[in-house]
């Protein structure tokens, strides 16, 4: 699908009348949590001033860097070790969706939101696959963005409304085809309470949700995550939802 950058400039930044970008050197108020690091990478300017004046009016999330292409966004991610990368899809040098790889192995524990007006499936299905954990349209308002920062920062995987169908359907098809298959690979064996956690994982509860679902502590929960990716061999909790469908873990109706 091809892009209009005027038109992306000129409707994708979010606009807060009057708000001016907080002063980066502005001191956290004592016994407070360290900001949430963000590094914003799109290739349009304007674009990136609209998010930075958004975030930098949060208290909690600091605004790091800004980068233009993935070839930067790799660099920048590597230098800066941010909590959570802002990315566009379609960008000059370096694709975002070949950066994300990239920033996974240099900067392992960040956490990488596609912000984009592709909504093409096969963008979504990538962007997954190369580690993404979340994948936003730019027609999300401006309450929203801060919050995606938050959620994913959390541990949570975002996907905008109008992609979830999509998303479902492929994981059908996936389900179907595995069906379809004359040799079966048999699946790792995870603990009955792993399953538990996987179904939850599946449902979109977060760490926070799971833990109260389950009665146990959220490390607990995190702990479980990393074994369950661990043994399937993913990459994220955006993969574990396929593996839970493919595996009739998850219905789908």
């Amino acid at each position: 699908m091809s892009e209009n950058p005027e038109a992306r400039d000129a409707a994708a930044v979010p606009r807060q009348p009057g708000a001016v970008p907080a002063a980066r050197e502005a001191a956290q108020p004592a016994g407070t949590a360290d900001p949430i690091r963000v590094l914003i990478v799109d290739d349009h300017a304007l674009f990136r001033r609209g998010l930075e004046m958004v975030l930098q009016g949060e208290d909690d999330i600091e605004v790091i860097g800004e980068g233009g292409d993935g070839h930067e966004a790799v660099e920048m991610a590597g230098d800066l070790l941010p909590d959570v990368v802002l990315m566009d899809i379609r960008m000059p040098r370096r694709s975002g969706i070949e950066a994300c790889t990239a920033i996974k192995d240099a900067a392992p524990s960040a956490k990488i939101v596609m912000l984009t007006i592709s909504d093409e499936e096969e963008d979504l299905f990538e962007a997954i696959k190369a580690g993404a954990s979340g994948y936003l349209l730019k027609e999300i308002s401006i309450d929203e963005v801060p919050q995606a920062v938050r959620a994913v920062h959390g541990g949570q995987s975002l996907i905008s409304p109008s992609m979830a169908s999509k998303l479902i359907t492929e994981f059908a098809a996936l389900a179907k085809r595995s069906e379809e298959r004359t040799q079966q690979v048999p699946a790792p064996r995870l603990t009955d309470r792993e399953m538990e956690v996987l179904r939850l994982v599946a449902r979109g509860l977060g760490n926070r949700e799971i833990a109260r679902e389950l009665f146990i502590s959220e490390n607990t929960v995190k702990n479980h995550v990393r074994n369950i990716l661990e043994k399937l061999q993913l990459h994220s909790r955006m993969e574990a939802v396929v593996y839970a469908v493919r595996e009739k873990l998850l219905e789908i109706t």
